[in-house]
């Protein structure tokens, strides 16, 4: 019987997208929320979050398919932090437990990078510089520049279906 491979690096090389790491201190919905008011964008809050492999990280996801350009545009939370309830040893402790926080991230080669926005299909050069230059003019965003998807290790965390 014939095995059947499914090679990624195929998958991305077909699918044309753009991705933007976004550096700011806000929370998520803030976030879209801002970016729909200067983009004219339509970034909806997914009933459900992205789950990594270690079924610890919870990354939330705001979506827009925009049809009149045929692009779908994902804004992804790259942390998730999970407190950890430990048993430490009884005679160290007064309380019985404690708790630690551990980070994960989406795209763990950009750790700092809060936000990733993806717009699929392919953007000419001046609407991706019109893009990131809009985002970078919002008052609550530190940074934001553009990720090179050829440089990514993790690029299947960037499927999103």
């Amino acid at each position: 019987m014939a095995n059947k491979r499914l090679v990624l690096d195929d998958f991305f090389d077909d699918e044309e997208f753009t991705l933007i790491g976004i550096h700011s201190s806000l929370e998520d919905f803030r976030l879209a929320y801002l970016i729909n008011k200067h983009l004219q964008s339509h970034l909806y809050r997914k009933p459900y979050d992205i789950k990594s492999d270690n079924l610890a990280a919870h990354y939330s996801i705001f979506e827009w398919e925009d049809q009149e350009q045929l692009r779908v545009w994902n804004l992804v939370s790259n942390t998730c932090k999970v407190e950890i309830q430990q048993q430490p040893d009884t005679r160290d402790s007064l309380f019985g437990t404690s708790k630690t926080t551990k980070t994960y991230h989406l795209l763990p080669e950009f750790k700092r990078v809060n936000y990733v926005l993806k717009i699929e299909s392919e953007l000419p050069e001046q609407a991706q510089k019109l893009i990131l230059n809009t985002i970078q003019d919002i008052k609550q965003v530190v940074m934001a520049h553009f990720i090179d998807a050829d440089l990514l290790k993790s690029k299947e965390n960037l499927i999103f279906n």
